[in-house]
């Protein structure tokens, strides 16, 4: 049903879960465990299975929250559940309120979980491209840092993502990169058509946590793209022609 990060689990009162698409009520497209509030999936089903995140992580079915996700580097404050349809437009949130999970959804892009153990201060946050290149990754750590998180405490991790073998991108997008992010070239392979590379994201959100001085980073290493028993993947999707996708829930809180 998750994946555990040993470095995260190694945090005194602090609970988190990558939550894998298995032992989910959702069918079809969306089996099993799809969290994902934007997907067309039943909401009833969605309810349901953010209700057995919520119960994996110790709390009642209503504590967690969930942003409406737009590729930005904007990153917001919680300090008490918010409804379904008032999600802040944001890709990070960060919060020091016991018993609240943030759950990012991902389904190829970045989910990092962060901590600051010592000063009881969570973040979460969905690092796509566009995302990871205009800043989310340093806007997170700078809310942590105003809730009273020390930069050098902090642990993060990186959960499940595409990988370099599986993102295909064309010269436009790595055009982008060279001009916005000098030195990014180290993270662009030769793609197996002409004009086009392969594209480390993962790579470059660990650059992106080196950047930002924070005590310990990681990942999972674990690609979504390929690994369709335990993830979805907006790109296999696609490119499998299918008419929609669920999404994965990584989620993060301290201990009520």
């Amino acid at each position: 049903m998750f994946v555990e990060a040993p470095q995260l689990a190694a945090c005194a009162g602090v609970r988190h879960a990558f939550f894998t698409r298995r032992d989910g009520v959702s069918e079809g497209l969306y089996a099993a465990l799809n969290g994902g509030l934007g997907s067309n999936d039943r909401p009833e089903a969605v309810a349901a299975n953010r209700a057995r995140m919520c119960a994996r992580l110790g709390l009642a079915p209503d504590r967690m929250v969930s942003l409406h996700q737009v590729h930005s580097a904007h990153a917001v404050v919680v300090e008490a559940p918010f409804a379904p349809d008032d999600r802040p437009r944001a890709d990070a949130m960060v919060t020091r309120v016991p018993g609240l999970a943030l759950g990012i959804a991902t389904a190829d892009c970045g989910p990092i979980l962060f901590a600051d153990p010592e000063n009881g201060v969570v973040g979460a946050a969905h690092a796509g491209w566009k995302g990871a290149l205009t800043g989310v990754v340093a806007a997170t750590v700078a809310a942590m840092e105003g809730l009273g998180a020390r930069r050098a405490a902090i642990v993060a991790v990186l959960g499940p993502t595409i990988a370099q073998g599986a993102y295909e991108v064309g010269a436009d997008f790595a055009a982008r990169f060279r001009d916005e992010a000098p030195g990014a070239e180290t993270f662009f392979a030769a793609g197996t058509r002409p004009g086009h590379a392969q594209f480390d994201l993962p790579g470059f959100v660990l650059s992106r946590l080196a950047e930002a001085g924070i005590g310990a980073a990681s990942t999972l290493g674990l690609c979504t793209y390929a690994d369709p028993e335990r993830f979805y993947s907006y790109r296999r999707a696609t490119h499998r022609g299918e008419a929609d996708y669920g999404r994965l829930i990584s989620a993060i809180a301290l201990t009520p």
